[in-house]
């Protein structure tokens, strides 16, 4: 009642004082959102309004303030520990996750949006189930995407209500475990990142251990044992109901795009909340092992450098470490895709590193190809769209990609990418003009004049070799790009994006 006068106020006034119309439209917008942002509130507290305990999603906060350090193990010594996942505040801050990361719904078609009513009617129901150990996941749906390399990864999609309950328990779980991690381990981890991986590895590179031993994993997600998984995890838990409630979650299944249901009698499938906590709580072992033996190494997930001073030593190391990880961890290696090599020969999370005494930090060469791949996509001719349009789309993945590649220490790199860009997008605009009339229109709308517009307009070559062209650089040039909104690489990297 009182916003809404208080806007009513506001428009009032905006009709009274004209000249200040555009700051009163911007007041009540910013009143109208508080309301929306409050009506957004309730519904999360109506939600869990059946339950008691503390309003403050403490557990979740705490997660991510957390640092990782290395603690030995210890395992949990509450048996109640799904009354503390339960909480009001811990599962209303797992449902506001599950919402900020939206994603597709699960078999059930359930979407992200409708949880919250859902939740309104029959939580209370799914609490006593939860509480009383009776909870059944429903299988997760299958999803195929294409890997960087040329595969595919499978995705399984589990239903939002169980991406809830998931992302629950890891709030809690992950705040328990991980203290007791490795220093060395970098993925999927509070205040933990790959570019501390990669910083990691080039100061060991520094140090003058030059030689990398490049553990894959063979499909890692998919071949977890379970009986080993969740041993591990009994270590840690001792309430029956969380363990069981884990193991119903890695045996819940997947559903087929046919609609087959296949029972997962292995692996932690990737999609979930809680996997990624899961795969880090299996490969603890490997990082124990090899802090035991004294190596130098920085894990991130299934990628694993070993990084050690001769290739001798490279190579006993590969057969022990991969002998343990198939006898103890009953895991692969594929022996095709790991490798003891110098390390500026192979890449690390998408960086590799060059050879000099003092190693700085480059754009590993699949990740450039990758990246044009993608602006390619984005620039193709066939897209039917404006170049603006084109522009705008190609801007916003630049800076998302500089995001996490402006981390590099080799520059050039992104003066090359931005000439090689602005050049893909002459190619496109002369192709856009098609006929040799539009492109003497177009070009002399762009103030080329003759003897070079009547040459270049009825050029017969391709539209890739006439990019390359001067003239055509003169009529498309840098700043015209700049214009139309896009950025350019190097001054990203300057500015620290």
């Amino acid at each position: 009642m009182i916003a809404g006068l208080r806007t009513g106020s506001v428009l009032a006034k905006a009709r009274t004082v004209p000249f200040q119309k555009e700051r009163v439209n911007g007041e009540a917008s910013r009143e109208l959102g508080l309301m929306s942002s409050k009506r957004q509130n309730n519904q999360l507290r109506l939600a869990f309004m059946t339950e008691t305990g503390s309003e403050a999603p403490t557990n979740g906060i705490r997660a991510e303030l957390c640092m990782a350090k290395q603690e030995p193990e210890s395992g949990g010594t509450s048996e109640r520990l799904m009354e503390e996942i339960c909480k009001p505040g811990n599962m209303r801050w797992a449902l506001k996750c599950v919402q900020e990361n939206k994603g597709a719904p699960g078999i059930d078609g359930m979407t992200v949006k409708e949880l919250p009513g859902y939740l309104k009617k029959n939580w209370p129901k799914h609490r006593e189930e939860l509480l009383g150990g009776t909870y059944k996941p429903k299988p997760a749906r299958r999803k195929e995407i294409p890997k960087p390399d040329g595969g595919k990864r499978s995705l399984a999609i589990p239903c939002v209500l169980d991406r809830m309950i998931q992302q629950a328990m890891l709030q809690v779980l992950q705040e328990r475990w991980d203290p007791t991690f490795s220093e060395h381990s970098y993925g999927f981890r509070p205040r933990r990142s790959q570019r501390q991986a990669v910083a990691r590895a080039q100061e060991y590179i520094a140090e003058g251990n030059r030689i990398v031993v490049d553990l894959d994993l063979e499909k890692f997600f998919d071949r977890v044992n379970h009986d080993i998984l969740m041993g591990r995890v009994a270590k840690r838990e001792k309430d029956k109901r969380v363990l069981k409630l884990i193991r119903a979650f890695l045996n819940a299944g997947v559903v087929m795009e046919d609609g087959v249901v296949i029972p997962t009698e292995e692996g932690t499938p990737q999609g979930g909340p809680l996997s990624p906590l899961l795969s880090n709580l299996m490969l603890d072992d490997l990082d124990r092992e090899l802090e035991r033996r004294g190596h130098r190494f920085v894990r991130y997930a299934d990628d694993c450098n070993i990084y050690v001073r001769t290739e001798r030593a490279g190579q006993r190391v590969m057969e022990s470490v991969s002998g343990f990880i198939t006898k103890k961890l009953k895991l692969k290696v594929n022996r095709e895709k790991s490798a003891v090599a110098v390390p500026w020969q192979r890449k690390f999370l998408g960086f590799s590193f060059t050879s000099e005494k003092a190693p700085r930090r480059r754009i590993a060469s699949k990740a450039r190809e990758r990246f044009k791949e993608r602006v390619r996509e984005l620039t193709r001719r066939n897209r039917g769209i404006s170049m603006a349009k084109r522009i705008s789309d190609l801007a916003q993945y630049l800076r998302g990609w500089m995001g996490y590649f402006g981390y590099c220490e080799t520059p050039t790199v992104f003066k090359e990418l931005d000439a090689w860009i602005r050049r893909r997008l002459r190619c496109v605009q002369w192709k856009q003009w098609k006929t040799c009339k539009s492109r003497y229109k177009g070009l002399r709308k762009l103030g080329i004049a003759e003897p070079d517009l009547h040459m270049l307009a009825f050029c017969s070559r391709g539209p890739w070799p006439i990019s390359g062209f001067s003239t055509l650089a003169r009529a498309l040039p840098n700043a015209h790009f700049d214009d139309l909104g896009l950025p350019r690489l190097i001054v990203l990297y300057r500015a620290g994006v």
